[in-house]
């Protein structure tokens, strides 16, 4: 145990780690070479996991940022603003145009219509309903899990050579301790559905159910302060260096130690980032409190929004660089815009959100792309289904499930496109719908070869099912 270690034992607070003699493993790795890792949230972790070394040619060398635009997005004041329909109809922030001769975004996305070349928009998304829940990232169609744990679940939950798992779910605690908490009245974005906890998103800052399992062996109060979290990795690892700590370890436990120590804390740190960049990313200025309505005061949710949302693409980008496959990144319920008493109405709703999302995404694609990554990071923006083609009679816009905003950048696909064709009112497809199964499968076949994964041994039947299901958006790949 942890005590035998002498040097290790200070620092139980800091981190629990098991061994247990495994003569008889498959892999003929030897004796006591089955190190039990705790950390990230891993229960029950063993080492053949963390090398996932049968599996390695699975994988294609990409990742996946998801980031759910919480609430539904209005597919006109987005990507399809339908300028010369009716004024109940079209965009209620105007056109801009965009990169591509002939395309036209809402007034909001400014930044993003210069950028409009770099990335591609789906204008025959359908969700399939108009129910308030997370059916594109957590639902049917995934098994009830999040799209990243059935990465994970084929990928292993740990990266070899980094220690990163695969699959992370990155909320606004996870860069602002005092942000609200999750939203989970409409479905559990860190689901890992009937795959276990092994295969859950890793929440940073959160304080969820992954974290609580980390068996970094703290009480609860500091796990949600992950600044506290990072102090503790850095103290742990500086001592292994000081003491040399792993010197009579196996070749294999050595490995694995050496394996856990690589920057895992400092790809959650912003502060290793670029002052400046971090501004570049910044949406917190952006957050308009001089223009509150008079009738409509409920600002809470959109204030997180704006706090965090370009520092969670940001840390993203970081995760992807270092190795996590999957990253879901979303804020509070904002997209939501009904023009009720918990509500804004479309005009002010797409300033405090709209803004936000025009800023931050392209910061995330120009610093994608200033770092030549745009082939190894897919960016996946939508939410849980459009609005209605008819404002309502507060200038607001309802649920509605015929239509929905999709829009895709990188990982090898492509781009500088628009995909599909809707109705004059921007209310359902003119052509060929894309489905969620399609969203799907486009992320599953740039994560992982999929021919290889349906053969691969071990793999729960109904996943390798659900890999066979939609088929890659055409047009994308």
């Amino acid at each position: 145990m942890l005590e035998e270690y002498g040097a290790l034992a200070a620092y139980a607070e800091a981190i629990m780690l098991r061994f247990t003699d495994s003569r008889s493993l498959a892999s003929g790795l030897g004796r006591r070479d089955f190190l039990r890792v705790g950390s990230l949230g891993l229960a029950g972790l063993g080492l053949s996991d963390l090398m996932a070394a049968s599996q390695k040619k699975l994988l294609k060398d990409k990742s996946v940022i998801f980031l759910f635009m919480h609430g539904g997005p209005s597919q006109l004041e987005t990507f399809d603003p339908k300028m010369t329909a009716p004024s109940e109809v079209r965009s209620v922030t105007g056109e801009i145009k965009t990169a591509l001769p002939g395309v036209t975004f809402g007034g909001t996305m400014q930044r993003l219509a210069k950028l409009a070349d770099k990335f591609s928009i789906v204008r025959s998304f359908v969700t399939g309903d108009s129910v308030h829940d997370i059916k594109t990232i957590v639902g049917k169609d995934t098994l009830k899990a999040n799209i990243g744990s059935l990465y994970s679940r084929i990928a292993g939950p740990l990266r070899q050579d980094s220690a990163m798992p695969t699959n992370v779910a990155l909320l606004p605690r996870a860069v602002l301790a005092e942000a609200g908490p999750a939203v989970k009245q409409f479905g559990d974005i860190t689901s890992s559905g009937e795959f276990g906890a092994t295969y859950q998103p890793f929440v940073p800052g959160a304080g969820g159910a992954a974290q609580a399992d980390m068996t970094l062996s703290m009480p609860q109060g500091r796990l949600n302060d992950r600044r506290l979290l990072l102090s503790s990795l850095d103290q742990w690892k500086r001592q292994l260096d000081v003491t040399e700590a792993i010197g009579g370890f196996s070749q294999v436990e050595s490995l694995a130690f050496d394996v856990l120590r690589r920057g895992v804390s400092d790809a959650f740190d912003l502060s290793k980032e670029d002052p400046r960049l971090i501004a570049r990313y910044d949406t917190a200025p952006l957050l308009p409190k001089d223009r509150i309505s008079s009738e409509w005061k409920n600002l809470e949710h959109y204030a997180d929004n704006a706090a965090t949302l370009g520092k969670l693409l940001l840390m993203a980008r970081r995760l992807c660089e270092r190795g996590a496959g999957f990253v879901t990144v979303t804020t509070s319920f904002v997209w939501d815009m009904h023009a009720d008493k918990n509500n804004a109405p479309m005009t002010t709703g797409m300033d405090y959100v709209g803004r936000p999302f025009d800023h931050a995404v392209s910061a995330l694609i120009e610093d994608i792309e200033a770092r030549g990554l745009r082939d190894k990071i897919m960016l996946v923006c939508c939410g849980e289904m459009g609005r209605t083609p008819k404002l309502n009679a507060k200038g607001g816009r309802d649920h509605w499930g015929g239509l929905a905003p999709l829009m895709i950048y990188g990982g090898g696909l492509n781009m500088g496109q628009v995909i599909g064709q809707s109705s004059s009112n921007g209310g359902e497809p003119a052509s060929q719908p894309v489905t969620i199964p399609d969203l799907v499968s486009t992320i599953l076949h740039s994560l992982v070869d999929v021919g290889e994964a349906r053969v691969l041994d071990g793999l729960p039947q109904n996943l390798v099912s659900l890999l066979s299901r939609g088929e890659p958006i055409r047009g994308l790949v």
